[in-house]
């Protein structure tokens, strides 16, 4: 049987990385033995989050970021590169939403929503694609959601950024993969975090951070001549 590809020495960056399922794919990434970057916009959060996967052995550097912002976005990867070395996997997770039917909700939400689901991916793949073009290989995920392909009530803005993110996710992939770059995306149902709402729901049921990792896991130790694009992650049993 061939070995899978090793993700040790690599250098690896995840925003939204201080808690959740970021912090879930950093931890994973660094037991596999990759260099990981964690961005979030939260300093004090983002340390702590950083102190305690020092404490198991992790070489992982902290590093606030909005990523929102253009200039805050060549920040973290000059920083990156500049502490790890050149990026080889890019996890783009960061995401919020703010749920409300679409006549009461702001211009400010959608604003803040694109900007942080998906402008902020364009930004950073933009950023990171230049060298893993010259290097002839890369992972780029884009953790995505279900949402991305289904509607529901209130989910206006936050479905439209995760359908946007998946469009440009699967264009990004066409462009890259001439250059040995695999642009990938992960979509989880609802996970027990504190982003998405719970009430009524068994969280034992529901997917854990830790089980969106494990996708990330698989898509950056496969196999080199094959593409994972998609991972729909849905729970065993409906919580």
């Amino acid at each position: 049987m061939r070995a899978a590809p090793s993700t040790e020495g690599k250098v690896a960056l995840v925003t939204g990385a201080s808690r959740g399922i970021g912090f879930a794919i950093a931890r994973s990434l660094a037991g596999l033995g990759a260099k990981v970057a964690l961005c979030a916009r939260n300093p004090e959060r983002l340390e702590k989050a950083a102190a305690s996967l020092k404490n198991t052995g992790a070489n992982v550097v902290p590093i606030p970021a909005d990523v929102r912002n253009a200039n805050d976005i060549a920040s973290l990867v000059r920083s990156t590169e500049q502490s790890l070395g050149a990026i080889e996997i890019l996890v783009n997770n960061a995401g919020i939403g703010v749920l409300a039917p679409i006549h009461e909700a702001s211009e400010a939400d959608w604003d803040s929503i694109l900007d942080t689901n998906l402008k902020a991916v364009f930004l950073l793949t933009k950023a990171v694609a230049p060298g893993m073009i010259q290097r002839r290989g890369g992972h780029i995920i884009n953790i995505g959601s279900l949402s991305g392909k289904s509607a529901f009530a209130g989910g206006a803005i936050y479905c439209a950024s995760k359908w946007g993110l998946l469009g440009l996710t699967q264009c990004a992939a066409e462009d890259l993969r001439a250059h040995g770059i695999r642009v990938s995306a992960v979509l989880p149902g609802s996970v027990a975090t504190d982003f998405s709402p719970h009430a009524g729901k068994d969280t034992s049921k529901m997917l854990q951070p830790e089980d969106v990792a494990h996708a990330v896991e698989t898509i950056v130790t496969q196999a080199p001549q094959s593409f994972i694009s998609e991972v729909n992650i849905r729970p065993a049993q409906k919580p």
